[in-house]
């Protein structure tokens, strides 16, 4: 008599989640390598992969390579927003102060920048938010006194990568989000990763590596919560080096 055939039981839904990147190659093929994903799990990236770093041209080349490799999720972020608006029409200075000028000298070839299609179609591809049964993922975050199906009544898509309003001190401290789950955000650069119930913010600055307290690229498994960095800070530059790039 054969043994009953029994379903093997159903993995939960795992995710890791990747903070923001700015042009920092290096950090991030490092923070690949030392997670080493599963087929199981989907990589989301929760924008900012362009701007201040040395490198923009290099993080969205290698991204390209990586979605044909491991499940990936690419979520926009307000410096994605603000390269697609300087691609579509020309509005360059508020962009080349927050670092669009690092992201253009990484496309240049003898003086001039060349972004190609599949870089442009990428930034535009990327999505506003994604949402699974636990997580909201999103870029910058929602309003802390709006349930999330309010958020998105309420704001514009691209309100979104703007956000920061959860993070203000009472917020924390009540951790009072009344979120119908948790919401995972980058965009607020912070010493360390905030993990909370209804909140986890991953942006440790890994561009800020001149910063004795910045300069790490984050992720975080889910749902076992745990925390990867690498650290950024071994590849100094000097704050005059990074504000140089901040220029128009």
């Amino acid at each position: 008599m054969t043994e009953p055939q029994h379903a093997e039981p159903r993995l939960p839904d795992q995710f890791i989640a990747i903070g923001d990147i700015h042009g920092c190659l290096t950090p991030l093929e490092a923070l690949i390598d030392k997670l080493q994903p599963t087929a199981q799990e989907t990589l989301v990236f929760l924008g900012d992969y362009v701007d201040r770093g040395p490198n923009s041209k290099g993080v969205i080349d290698y991204l390209l390579k990586l979605r044909n490799e491991v499940n990936c999720i690419f979520l926009m972020g307000n410096h994605e927003v603000m390269m697609l608006e300087y691609l579509d029409f020309g509005s360059i200075s508020t962009w080349a102060v927050n670092g669009g000028k690092a992201t253009l000298e990484s496309y240049s070839q003898e003086g001039e920048a060349e972004v190609p299609d599949a870089h442009v179609n990428f930034l535009a591809a990327c999505k506003y938010y994604y949402e699974t049964e636990k997580y909201f993922f999103v870029h910058g975050g929602l309003k802390p006194t709006r349930t999330i199906a309010q958020n998105l009544k309420l704001l514009k898509p691209v309100d979104l990568v703007w956000e920061r309003e959860h993070l203000e001190p009472e917020h924390l401290f009540r951790q009072d989000y009344p979120w119908e789950k948790t919401v995972v955000c980058g965009h607020t650069p912070r010493p360390e990763p905030i993990v909370l119930d209804k909140l986890i913010s991953l942006d440790t600055g890994c561009v800020y590596n001149y910063s004795p307290e910045l300069g790490r690229l984050t992720a975080i498994r889910l749902p076992s919560l745990e925390i990867v960095q690498v650290d950024n800070r071994a590849r100094r530059f000097s704050f005059r080096q990074w504000f140089a790039a901040m220029r128009p």
